[in-house]
């Protein structure tokens, strides 16, 4: 044959089915996938670990040992004021510089304004002019800053042994707070629970809110349906225009309203309609404490869009279950605040639906007529019988909400109380744990009426809040006794951690494509070890 004669020809030999011989590769071939799968491995998980690492929680801290005083006579042991019932400011234009009002309730009635230029670190009181003709008594003072820096402060001047509001008055500082214009006019006889609000995006626009009585009594208002109104002022208080009705006619008993101003220049008043509670409203314990109103009350928002003129309301559909008898002219405030990016509203008042006093929350998105909550936020065992209560709420520019609160948790009698801070980076759905801003606890039995069982702590706490802390300022009785009845104002920084952030785009890419990528790579290296499994010896059973 010419292959047998030694003519030369292409070999056909097939591999060998025992051994494999004759593969072309045999076990290195495919070992580019092996490679490229481990990459894609490593580089998926190094770009979800950076996005991770990008992701660390927000975290807060009380800074300092303990609070700082804020009002002189903290200090002084003779002073014997009772301070009470705090709003506290920054000025837009100069955020060092802070400014806190505060009624004093004894031993004689009176109002104090004090001003801070370094943060909050020290104060000095600003004197607070006294109009003509009127008595040396100015009561319940409220504070505002405009979007230019200018400061408003209004408050009202009693008048006779009754201690009635005689007028309401509203002077400006454009210095800060270091000194005021002598006070303007602004409403007349037995206007209660004045509070102001300064519109942040038109400069001169301010609000004032305020309960008008007809008649009053010891420790009651005489008639129903006395109403909440506002008042409006574009000229930086100089001139005001005619009051408008906020509150329902049908709201006999409406009371304690709170302002606040939303992205779009909207007013809103949060306050309490306190239904048939006449044991309150019309000061049926005579000022003595005891049991609360075993009824129920009911908060309602109403918003204007058209700079007071015109009023629609909102009832929250949950009711309130009272936990304290109050008098009806310095009663509990709720507290109410705007997202100003969002636009969603937010209430907060306390409520003893569970046995005890907690702190609830509520909140609105902005268009919607339906209310999201309530949520509980203080973090105790429910039904502990211990009270939380007298919540103020603050927005951060960046949509962080922040929440401080008296706290009797500590105390199984229920007597003793502590100041406590949470915040919600979820808008109101879940809250921090607590952080302590009082060092100690103190006496919630010191104030006026504290020798009628009804000792009065104030009608609000303070709170302001940036992106990177919040200042809380409250009542402190640490230096009182249920005797002297001196209550003096403390306020205590909090500080967030600033963690490092990626856009929210980024982070997903790198999270979610980290994730595509380490997979990819696991399917290249099952591949491979597929093909290494199929290049290995075989079992000829022929």
């Amino acid at each position: 044959m010419a292959a047998a004669s030694g003519q030369q020809t292409k070999s056909t030999r097939s591999p060998d089915p025992a051994t494999g011989a004759g593969r072309r590769g045999g076990a290195g071939e495919g070992l580019w996938l092996a490679v490229l799968g481990i990459g894609l491995v490593l580089l998926g998980a190094g770009a979800y670990i950076v996005s991770k690492s990008y992701s660390e929680p927000r975290t807060a801290k009380a800074v300092g040992g303990r609070p700082i005083p804020v009002n002189a006579g903290a200090q002084n042991a003779l002073d014997l004021s009772a301070h009470n019932s705090p709003t506290i400011v920054r000025n837009p234009e100069n955020e060092a510089n802070l400014v806190i009002a505060d009624r004093i309730d004894s031993p004689r009635y009176s109002c104090v304004m004090s001003t801070s230029f370094d943060g909050g670190a020290s104060y000095t009181q600003t004197e607070i002019p006294v109009p003509a003709g009127e008595e040396p008594k100015c009561y319940a003072p409220d504070v505002a800053f405009g979007r230019d820096g200018t400061l408003y402060l209004s408050y009202v001047t009693l008048k006779g042994r009754a201690n009635a509001p005689n007028a309401t008055w509203i002077a400006r500082s454009s210095d800060g707070g270091r000194t005021l214009t002598q006070p303007v006019r602004v409403l007349g006889k037995l206007a209660f629970q004045v509070r102001l609000a300064a519109d942040p995006a038109r400069r001169g626009r301010v609000y004032m809110t305020y309960l008008k009585a007809s008649d009053v009594g010891l420790y009651k208002f005489s008639d129903t349906g006395n109403p909440i109104r506002a008042v409006r002022s574009d000229d930086g208080g100089t001139t005001w225009g005619q009051p408008t009705r906020v509150s329902g006619p049908a709201r006999l008993r409406a009371i304690a309203p709170s302002p606040a101003i939303g992205p779009k220049g909207e007013l809103y008043v949060l306050y309490l309609d306190l239904g048939d509670d006449a044991l309150d409203y019309a000061g049926a314990h005579r000022g003595r404490g005891g049991p609360p109103y075993s009824g129920r009350w009911k908060l309602v928002l109403a918003r204007s869009q058209d700079r007071g003129a015109t009023w629609s309301e909102s009832e929250l559909k949950d009711e309130i279950v009272p936990s304290e008898r109050f008098i009806a002219f310095t009663p509990p405030f709720p507290s109410v605040a705007v997202d100003q990016d969002s636009g969603r509203v937010y209430a907060g008042f306390q409520d003893s639906r569970l046995g005890d006093p907690d702190v609830m929350v509520w909140s609105r998105p902005s268009g919607k007529n339906e209310w999201d909550g309530p949520t509980r936020v203080n973090d105790t065992p429910k039904g502990d019988n211990t009270s939380q209560y007298l919540p103020r709420l603050a927005v951060a520019p960046d949509g962080r909400l922040d929440v401080i609160y008296f706290d009797r948790r500590a105390d199984r009698r229920n007597v003793m109380n502590e100041v406590s801070f949470q915040y919600s980076l979820d808008q109101g759905d879940k809250f921090s744990k607590r952080i302590r801003l009082s060092d100690r606890p103190f006496d919630s039995r010191i104030g006026f009426g504290s020798d009628r069982g009804l000792p009065d702590l104030g009608s609000r706490l303070g709170l302001i809040s940036t992106s990177d802390r919040a200042l809380g300022v409250w009542t402190d009785t640490r230096a009182g006794t249920r005797d002297s009845g001196k209550q003096d104002l403390a306020e205590r920084l909090v500080a967030f951690n600033d963690p490092p952030r990626l856009a929210g785009g980024l982070k997903a890419l790198l999270r979610y494509g980290g994730i595509v990528l380490a997979l990819v790579g696991l399917l290249l290296l099952l591949a491979w070890l597929l093909g290494q499994r199929g290049a290995g010896p075989r079992l000829n059973l022929r």
